[in-house]
């Protein structure tokens, strides 16, 4: 038995192919494109397993796509892939078209004539789960409930758009097609190897560098906050039991304004890594010309996956967190090895 797992290299990805062989013996073949925020340095752990595979490539690909569903013959397939940040996708929107649409359409058609042609039992049992966004949803206001799964779609972004679109790709070649999908919804992920462009780890890597801070606008924008371990958790739970054309959402349970997360971060750093040079790290905080468009709030309604499968979230905000600045204190390593002239030139563009 065999999952193929798509953009297994980024960074809930590789969480994920991490946490499955704690958990399983079950093969995985992983699918990345490796670009700028794919890295085989997170999958140091499991890569020298034989049920571990790895294949560059893109999921627009139609033949390579082929050759590995004949291969391989997965019994689930994971979708990851994504351009996923909105700040790249404001700059420079076609990329996520690219990959986000156009990618996971090419992956759908491939994955459809390969579940066509499955014997009756394993076509009964596959799935194709899609990773999603609680940004398809649009922004709330501070009084609004928290999104359901039933909530319109109204994405404000490129990058939000690019995933409603892939949303809905799913769901019609569901009830077009019968291919058994599952969707999930989550809202903001952090924990151990994402990429320092999102906001918890730049201002970690920020921080110990002695550099700004940079908070949008007056750091009143508000996210729901979820550990990335309870997100690969909930998605093993909606694979061994989601109902196929179902949507879960998925969140932590932590409504957050962007500057409670910064300043939750100094004081863990104050205890963690103190400077003798400055009380707090948080006189490095600066505010700077709000993101066009900004979503003022996200929240998620996680109700459904609680009643219907009885996930819930295990770590708490402040567990979480916890872990998260003392897992990049442990590796500055991988730090260091991510954060390239590139990456310095982008960050100067955007937090100037």
């Amino acid at each position: 038995m065999t999952i193929l797992v798509t953009g297994g290299a980024g960074f809930i990805g590789s969480n994920y192919i991490n946490g499955w062989f704690k958990n399983s013996d079950e093969a995985i073949v992983n699918l990345d494109n490796l670009t700028y925020a794919g890295n085989l340095n997170n999958l140091v752990s499991v890569s020298d397993r034989d049920q571990y595979h790895f294949v560059k490539g893109d999921i627009a690909d139609k033949a390579l796509l082929a050759d590995l569903l004949t291969k391989y013959s997965p019994r689930t397939i994971i979708n990851f892939a994504a351009e996923s940040h909105v700040d790249r996708s404001i700059s420079g929107p076609e990329s996520f078209i690219q990959t986000n649409i156009v990618g996971t359409f090419n992956l759908l058609e491939s994955v459809l004539s390969y579940w066509r042609e499955l014997p009756v039992v394993a076509k009964d049992e596959f799935r194709f789960l899609h990773v999603s966004t609680d940004e398809v949803y649009g922004s709330l206001a501070y009084t609004d409930p928290a999104f359901l799964e039933t909530n319109a779609y109204q994405p404000n972004s490129p990058y939000s758009a690019s995933k409603a679109a892939s949303d809905h790709l799913v769901r019609a070649y569901h009830h077009t097609y019968g291919l058994p999908v599952l969707t999930t919804n989550c809202s903001n992920n952090y924990g151990p190897y994402q990429f320092p462009e999102k906001l918890i780890p730049l201002v970690i890597h920020n921080a110990l560098a002695g550099k700004p801070l940079p908070i949008y606008g007056d750091g009143s924008n508000i996210r729901d906050w979820l550990y990335v371990g309870d997100h690969c958790a909930a998605i093993r739970r909606v694979l061994e039991a989601g109902r196929p054309g179902d949507v879960y959402n998925i969140g932590g349970l932590n409504e957050k304004t962007n500057l409670e997360v910064v300043n939750t971060l100094c004081d863990l750093l104050d205890k963690l890594k103190p400077q003798p040079s400055v009380a707090s790290y948080a006189s490095q905080i600066t505010f700077v010309t709000d993101r066009a468009g900004h979503d003022q709030r996200y929240a998620i309604d996680a109700s459904k996956i609680k009643h219907d499968l009885g996930w819930q979230p295990s770590e708490s905000f402040e567990s979480g967190m916890r872990d998260t600045v003392q897992w990049y204190l442990d590796n500055q390593d991988w730090v260091s090895n991510v954060t390239s002239g590139d990456y310095r030139n982008w960050v100067e563009k955007h937090y100037a």
